[in-house]
């Protein structure tokens, strides 16, 4: 009918598809030109969307860039119940390893540690939505060990969990040597004795 207004149906729904490509595209931009370089214009443009299409996403490059890293980082922490400490140890060390080592993950996230030494913002984003999380779910190995007895309940949690990451993370980064199968071995038997 001439005149009659459609009534309005709520809020833009954001499409899957369209988030895909976004997020693809942002993480192409992150690869070739790190967070310094990284502007919503270029993401919009190389996802061949208007900006509007980012902002009803992430409100700034920092919300985006920390969503995305969080959303496909956080995950890859995930470790089945092996049945034993040193398992449960050795699964997380190997998915430690598959993070860092990951093509595109692994250079965004230590370009992205850089930036947040002087950028306390990104620093605190990246603590919130991938360092807490990636903790907590790392840590349910020990809680599996003090249930089965492996090690003791009153152990520092924190230390536990910074000594887990660190090694990897040194040696492929720091030193840039190669993490082999035999390297996670002596890593995993070296804190098992220190554990217990």
């Amino acid at each position: 009918m001439p005149g009659t207004k459609r009534a309005p149906t709520g809020a833009a729904v954001l499409r899957p598809d369209l988030t895909d490509s976004i997020v693809k595209a942002a993480l192409d931009e992150l690869a070739e030109k790190g967070y310094q370089g990284l502007s919503m214009d270029a993401v919009a443009r190389r996802a061949g969307v208007g900006k509007s299409a980012l902002y009803r996403r992430w409100p700034s490059k920092q919300e985006m860039a920390v969503s995305i890293i969080a959303q496909l980082g956080v995950p890859l922490v995930e470790v089945t119940d092996t049945g034993s400490f040193r398992g449960d140890v050795r699964a997380l060390l190997a998915s430690i390893l598959r993070w860092f080592e990951d093509h595109q993950l692994g250079p965004i996230f230590t370009d992205l540690l850089g930036v947040a030494r002087t950028n306390v913002a990104l620093g605190d984003a990246l603590t919130e939505h991938l360092g807490d999380p990636r903790r907590q779910r790392g840590s349910v190995i020990l809680d599996r060990a003090i249930e089965r007895g492996e090690i003791p309940a009153d152990i520092d949690r924190e230390l536990v969990m910074d000594l887990l990451a660190a090694p990897v993370f040194w040696r492929l980064h720091a030193r840039r040597q190669v993490v082999t199968p035999d390297y996670l071995d002596s890593v995993t038997d070296f804190l098992i004795r220190g554990l217990k």
